[in-house]
């Protein structure tokens, strides 16, 4: 089982590098966002391993850093997503954005993947919430609350879990969204500003008026 391949780059396709180690050359899967980063032929390179064994063949996955490997590996765990298809949407959603994107329950952003539809992306937010739960998905949430003084270790969204504070995050986010913008800066400027308001974090005037004077800047 390899866990990490460092070499010299023979060659970099659309979807894939070879990667010569002492003289073996490894056929490597990765996102466009991994092969951009790694440099160009010739070039020495290293690359976090995901080894995916199939009754006829083994597909070696890369990942230019842990965070991009951890979220190919949830993504997977998610039915009908495939390797190829947790490489499409991490080319798309950088590991970055993941937590706030799935957070934010932003289909639309998935959607953009290759071969990923309305029902897929649907899935995906709503799997991935709670098995990311103890990643920056839930902490966010749980943290917005506990700054509020309500305390809360649901690790849902802030539209869900029954607390007065998440409910009105739900709603200025739903609010912000109607006014076109997209649900992870929506998600991003109330899930901010909550943390700031303390105890009115449960006004959803204030989050609005505030969330907008934040996302206008």
């Amino acid at each position: 089982m390899f866990a990490k391949l460092t070499g010299t780059i023979d060659s970099i396709h659309s979807n894939n590098v070879i990667l010569d180690v002492n003289g073996v050359g490894y056929l490597i899967s990765a996102s466009s966002r991994t092969l951009d980063k790694i440099g160009g032929t010739g070039d020495r390179a290293g690359l976090l391993i995901e080894t995916i064994v199939r009754e006829d063949a083994i597909n070696l996955f890369g990942f230019a850093d842990a965070e991009e490997k951890e979220w190919f590996n949830l993504l997977c765990t998610v039915q009908g997503v495939g390797a190829k298809a947790a490489l499409a949407i991490l080319a798309v959603v950088s590991p970055e954005e993941l937590p706030t994107v799935v957070a934010a329950e932003d289909k639309a952003a998935i959607s953009r993947a290759d071969g990923i539809g309305p029902k897929l992306a649907t899935r995906i937010v709503t799997e991935l919430r709670e098995k990311a739960g103890k990643m920056m998905i839930g902490h966010t949430a749980s943290t917005t609350a506990r700054t509020a003084g309500t305390g809360t270790s649901s690790g849902l969204p802030p539209s869900e879990g029954g607390n007065p504070v998440m409910a009105a995050n739900g709603d200025a986010v739903s609010a912000l969204v109607n006014l076109g913008y997209g649900r992870a800066e929506a998600f991003t400027a109330v899930t901010r500003i909550s943390r700031d308001l303390g105890e009115n974090a449960g006004d959803v005037e204030i989050l609005i008026r505030e969330s907008l004077k934040e996302l206008s800047a």
